[in-house]
């Protein structure tokens, strides 16, 4: 046998935990700088604000200020608001988002399952579905006003609207999506409709139903928003109204902004469960 076949070459696994770990030094520098770019737009936006308020160059009783934003919140913090403690309008709000977006997303994943699963029952129910959805499910608020009155029932059931479509169309389109050849191998295993529904269909679509969940839940603060600003007794969309009609822009603001942070704080918990959820997925498959 010849030197040459002999010879062959050696990998150098040294190499391999380098690559690696330059790999995660880039990817740490890269997040420390999207996030530090994020805080500098963020400044610099406020910035503006602030400085073409004070200038008089846009108008600071309809625009306000960044600054005359935090003073109302510190206000409402500190000595609360004329409807009661901000916490009490916060969580009367999240209570109203949260109980409809259950409502809704427990309707649209069972409906939607069973749709993709059952062709008879979509033919039957899809030009219903369809005409629903095609309702601009806003306009419903008032009638759900009437319906239910001033409690938190017709801010539920605006929640639920907004949230059962998206959640119900991933989950249909995540059932019909199911690999063929899983349930055909299921099915010759012995696998009943059902074990195939729970054990096969249902785990294929969680992906699916997960991506509607991070929109719905703002669907669902917009339901509950929308409803107490038509007509409520608490809640942080009462508190934009009674801003709006006393021409208080800081404090429609300073609603805004809460909103704005219960629905991040929302969001990174529906991130952090999904990532435990789907730890085998790759890193990079979510872009």
């Amino acid at each position: 046998m010849s030197p040459e076949v002999l010879s062959t070459p050696v990998v150098d696994t040294a190499k391999v935990p380098d690559r690696a770990q330059t790999r995660a030094r880039a990817a740490r520098r890269r997040k420390v700088l999207v996030m530090a770019a994020r805080v500098l737009l963020l400044v610099v936006v406020l910035g503006l604000w602030e400085g073409l308020s004070r200038a008089g160059v846009i108008d600071p009783f309809n625009f306000s200020m960044p600054s005359k934003i935090w003073d109302q919140i510190w206000v409402w913090v500190t000595h609360g608001t004329a409807l009661g403690s901000l916490g009490e309008q916060i969580w009367y709000t999240l209570y109203e988002a949260l109980l409809g977006w259950g409502i809704g997303v427990v309707a649209g994943v069972l409906l939607g399952i069973a749709l993709g699963r059952i062709r008879l029952l979509a033919e039957v129910l899809g030009p219903y579905i369809k005409v629903l959805n095609s309702i601009p499910r806003i306009v419903l608020a008032p009638i759900f006003l009437i319906w239910f009155g001033l409690g938190p029932s017709s801010k539920v059931a605006s929640a639920v609207v907004l949230v059962f479509f998206p959640v119900f169309f991933n989950a249909f389109q995540g059932a019909r999506e199911v690999d063929r050849n899983l349930v055909a191998n299921a099915r010759i295993l012995g696998a009943s409709d059902r074990r195939v529904t729970l054990q096969v269909v249902i785990p294929s679509a969680t992906s699916w139903i997960f991506t509607s969940l991070h929109v719905s839940f703002g669907f669902a603060l917009i339901g509950a928003i929308v409803g107490e600003y038509i007509g409520a007794t608490k809640g942080i969309g009462l508190l934009v109204a009674q801003s709006q009609n006393t021409f208080n822009a800081a404090g429609v603001y300073a609603a805004m902004v809460i909103l704005a942070v219960v629905a991040l704080v929302a969001e990174g918990l529906l991130t952090f469960a999904e990532r435990r959820i789907f730890r085998w997925k790759p890193a990079g498959s979510d872009s």
